[in-house]
Parts: C-alpha cells; sequence; structure tokens
C-alpha cells in the first residue's frame, strides 16, 4: 500500500475525526457564550487544569459510550442501529476529494494533497451526502416514535429540496472552471483578472495603461460567482439541519425529532455526523470559492521557486506544501467560525418558511446565476477575440 496515501487519509482522518469533529463541542459552546456574554464551558479538569474548557470533548465522548443504549418497544432493532451509521459515515469519507494543497515534488517523490483526485469531485460529495438522508429519514420510523416520524419527515422534504438549489448554485463555478474537479477548480483560483481591463476594449483607455494592469484581483469563486457563493452556503447548511434549518429536529416542537428515541452513542453519531459536516461544509467552500489553499497574488509555481531559491527545490517543495496546508486550515477555520456566527445569530425558520426559501427563491436565483453567467463569457470571449 502506497505510505503517501496512507498518511493523506490518516491525515484527513484526524482532521475531522479526531481534531475537528470533537472540538466542534467546544467551539459551539464558546461561540454561543461570546456571543452571549457568558464564559461558557469550563468545568471539565485533569488534574485541576481546565483549558479554557477544552476537555468537555473528552468527558462528552465518555459520557456517550458509557450511557444505556435503549431501544424503544416495537422499534425496528436492526435499522434503529443502522441509520447513525448512515448519516454519519457520508460526512466521514466527503473529505477525501477535497483537495488541502497542490502538487508537490520531493525527493523524488510526487506528493499530491488529495487523498482521491476524482474528476467527478464535486458530483462525489453531492453523491455521498444524499446518501445521509436515508439515515434520518429512516430513523424516526425505526424508532416506533410519531415525533420520530414526524421528524423524518420533515428531513426529508428539507433535504431533498435543498439539493436542487445546491447542485444547480454551483454550475456557474463548473463553467467557469471548466471541471468539476476541485482541484482544478483550485488551480483556476490561483490566476488573477484587471478589474478595470474592460475599459481598453471600449477604448476609454490606452491598452497597457500601467494603473490597469497594477489592480488586480484573486479569481476566488467568491468574487466570480458571489450570488452562488450565498445560495451555496446557505442550501447546504439547510441539508445539514443546522439552524436556522433545525426544523426536522425543532426541540420545541418535536422532542428532538428523528432521533428522539436514540441514546449513548447512537446517539453521539447523529451529532459527530452533524458536526463533521460543519468541517466538510467549510472545506468544500473553501475549495470552491475561497481559493482553496491559494495565497491571493501568489501562485504555487511563484512560492516554489521562491522558496527553492532559499533552502533548494527539495525543501522548498516541501515548505509550500506546509505554507498551503496551513493557509488550507485557516479559511478552514475561518468558515466554521462564519457558519456559528450564522447558527447563534438567526431564529429559526417556520416550516412553510423554509420550503418557500428553497423553490421560490434560491431555487430560481441559482437557474438566473446560469443564465448570467453563461451571457457574460459570451461578452468576455466577444470583447477579447
Amino acid at each position: 500500500m502506497d505510505p503517501v496515501l496512507v498518511g493523506k487519509a490518516v491525515f484527513i482522518f484526524l482532521v475531522t475525526v479526531g481534531l475537528f469533529g470533537p472540538v466542534m463541542t467546544w467551539i459551539e459552546r464558546k461561540q454561543s457564550a461570546l456571543m452571549q456574554d457568558r464564559v461558557g464551558a469550563n468545568r471539565a479538569d485533569i488534574l485541576g487544569l481546565r483549558v479554557i474548557g477544552l476537555f468537555h470533548p473528552i468527558a462528552d465522548a465518555i459520557k456517550m459510550l458509557t450511557k444505556e443504549d435503549t431501544v424503544p418497544t416495537g422499534a425496528h432493532r436492526v435499522l434503529h442501529a443502522l441509520c447513525p451509521f448512515i448519516a454519519a459515515t457520508p460526512a466521514l469519507i466527503s473529505f477525501a476529494v477535497i483537495p488541502y494543497g497542490g502538487t508537490y515534488t520531493a525527493f523524488g517523490r510526487e506528493f499530491n494533497l488529495c487523498v482521491a483526485d476524482l474528476d467527478y469531485g464535486v458530483l462525489y460529495i453531492f453523491a455521498i451526502g444524499s446518501v445521509a438522508t436515508y439515515g434520518s429519514i429512516l430513523a424516526g420510523w425505526a424508532g416506533n416514535n410519531n415525533w420520530g416520524i414526524l421528524g423524518s419527515l420533515r428531513a426529508s422534504a428539507q433535504m431533498i429540496s435543498y439539493e436542487v438549489a445546491l447542485g444547480v448554485s454551483v454550475i456557474g463555478m463548473f463553467m467557469i472552471c471548466g471541471s468539476v474537479r476541485l482541484t482544478d477548480i483550485g488551480l483556476v483560483q490561483q490566476e488573477t483578472f484587471r478589474l478595470f481591463g474592460f475599459l481598453e476594449h471600449f477604448g476609454w483607455i490606452a491598452p497597457g495603461t500601467g494603473w490597469v494592469d497594477a489592480i488586480t484581483l484573486p479569481m476566488w469563486g467568491i468574487l466570480l460567482q458571489p450570488l452562488a457563493f450565498f445560495i451555496f452556503l446557505g442550501a447546504i447548511m439547510a441539508e445539514n439541519k443546522r439552524p436556522p434549518f433545525d426544523l426536522p429536529e425543532a426541540e420545541s416542537e418535536l422532542v428532538a425529532g428523528y432521533f428522539t428515541e436514540y441514546s449513548g452513542m447512537k446517539f453521539g453519531l447523529y451529532l459527530l455526523g452533524e458536526w463533521t459536516e460543519v468541517v466538510v461544509i467549510a472545506g468544500l467552500v473553501t475549495a470552491l470559492f475561497l481559493g482553496g489553499w491559494a495565497i491571493p497574488w501568489v501562485s504555487d509555481v511563484a512560492l516554489i521557486g521562491f522558496l527553492s531559491g532559499l533552502v533548494g527545490s527539495d525543501w522548498g517543495n516541501l515548505l509550500a506544501m506546509l505554507v498551503h496546508v496551513g493557509v488550507f486550515l485557516v479559511k478552514l477555520v475561518f468558515m466554521i467560525f462564519f457558519q456559528m456566527i450564522l447558527r447563534w445569530s438567526l431564529p429559526r425558520f417556520r416550516y412553510d418558511q423554509v420550503m418557500n426559501l428553497g423553490w421560490k427563491i434560491m431555487l430560481p436565483l441559482s437557474l438566473a446565476n446560469i443564465l448570467l453567467t453563461g451571457l457574460a463569457m459570451l461578452v468576455v470571449q466577444e470583447v477579447t477575440s
């Protein structure tokens, strides 16, 4: 087995499950406390050390593992045990196609920082993510609970509805990049464009004017497709059933929704899947709209060339790899932070509002974005030909 592939898989597993997944419990509590002017979780300690509450994820894991696993009378025991794994597994394996760096050559080996660099990377995430729907739909029925069934019905309608807008919203990026492969999309976002370059084609300024060439912006998806960015982020948060889209588990209406009859680590798997998906959302948004591992105005070639001039080619590539992984993680953490801000700022929608937002607002805007992107590309091709 290729040790490089194993290393990449272990890195992704440690980032999602070993680090960000458990720490998400601490992040969610601490950020809500910060926004509400409270102290937050800080009681769990080891030998008197509290470390600003970072031991709480460990305490949560121990509690989940030692709690009694109850199965209600009349429940479908096989599905009741299987549904948490169906819900959590897609989030864990989706990160396999998200690149957290480029391609580097050092000490006679080539390193591609993507576990599975598939030509259909984005489509793979959409396909795998849709499987998690079954884990939510079947959970309510398997638990033989009326509140659970109502939550499952809400989850099925919401997740299937927002899958449409989710997929349509990124077609504009596919058109611009000419690929659905996430590494290709990341490479395109390393390029720059002249913000006022179009003035030359109208004859308003002379070609080669210095200030026009100096004012450039990176070709990040958020700049090329700002409407798609907001639609995609809203739709994928609705897919994750996070507030303000948490109608399938609305505790004030449905007790706990589709996982009402779950306890112990089965309940913990639903929480782990939800928190891990927050990390996957952050990584996918970073790869599609925030330039991935790219540093603004600095291409991979330029960075590797600069570092190679200082420490040699092999170590220059390795240092560039570490820099790009660090840049990707910074963007990832920012997107997690942004999702938490939305989670603790917006009130829960009514169910009719959730459906209207998906079908009557997000989907039409996604379709309009495709039309506008196509027209813009035709205009650019016409004036540059």
